[in-house]
């Protein structure tokens, strides 16, 4: 599935899709904003645009793999996921609820579209490393895309993984970091700074592609040249801003877990140029 979307199409979808994450998060009263704003525009162009998938048959042999490794983002991907038809949107209403199949982090198990259970940071691209191994081994030709975190690349398992995959040649693995410079407890280079980025991508044998991650057009040219770069594999750069879309979240840590009250929500989506009276319920 690929509707090839131009990009007014693309950024009227990310509008939309923010909408989503913004109402469904105010309704549960809690989860992660901030990621999520900022990754929307790069998950809207992957499904959309790049990615091989069929919401008709989720476990389709021949799909392209999307790894959340930075789990607690699960409201975009829930977002664009019911905009794709995996489910039912109404099933947004039901985020963080008990029983419900749309938990706070990732379950492959209950969630229709989601390739691995995810939480603990720094694990997906070790798993997107071995999804890719396996098929190539097995002559399988599907690719696998890996979104990480800036803050969560600090983990020790990122790179290990990237060593591997680099040793490897993986060329069907593309990662992609959100890099929108904030983690939970404030600023990425305050707590931990993970530059010079590109350089250490480039240490450990990957291509690297920095680009302006709500720049869809240039979003969806970096993936394009990621699939036709051979013999190593690619990691995309997205530079974002946290809480993209919503004037009082973006670029502040606050956000990073902390779900908007129905005034905040009702502000939020004014800024998203909704008409007031919107049912928000």
């Amino acid at each position: 599935m690929r509707s090839n979307l131009n990009e007014e199409q693309l950024l009227e979808k990310s509008r939309w899709l923010r909408i989503n994450i913004l109402k469904m998060l105010s309704k549960a009263g809690s989860g992660h904003p901030g990621g999520s704003l900022s990754a929307i525009d790069i998950l809207g162009v992957l499904y959309n645009n790049v990615l091989q998938h069929d919401p008709e048959n989720p476990h389709w042999k021949e799909r392209d793999r999307l790894i959340l490794s930075k789990g607690h983002i699960c409201p975009a991907l829930y977002a664009v996921l019911a905009d794709c038809g995996y489910f039912h949107e109404d099933e947004l209403n039901g985020l963080r609820k008990y029983g419900s199949m749309l938990q706070g982090h990732p379950c492959m198990n209950k969630t229709p579209g989601v390739e691995v259970s995810g939480g603990s940071l720094g694990q997906g691209l070790s798993i997107a490393t071995g999804i890719a191994l396996g098929g190539r081994m097995n002559q399988e030709d599907f690719r696998v895309y890996c979104l990480m975190g800036d803050g969560e690349i600090q983990e020790g398992q990122i790179w290990e993984a990237a060593m591997a995959a680099g040793h490897y040649k993986l060329d069907h693995l593309c990662g992609i970091v959100d890099y929108n410079g904030m983690q939970i407890d404030g600023a990425v280079d305050e707590v931990m700074t993970i530059n010079p980025c590109k350089d250490k991508w480039l240490a450990f044998n990957w291509n690297v592609i920095e680009v302006d991650g709500h720049d869809v057009l240039k979003v969806e040219e970096a993936f394009k040249q990621a699939e036709a770069h051979k013999g190593k594999p690619t990691v995309i750069i997205a530079n974002t801003v946290k809480g993209k879309g919503v004037s009082f979240m973006e670029n502040s840590a606050a956000w990073h877990g902390a779900a908007p009250n129905h005034a905040q929500l009702e502000e939020a989506l004014t800024g998203l140029e909704i008409k007031r009276g919107v049912d928000t319920k």
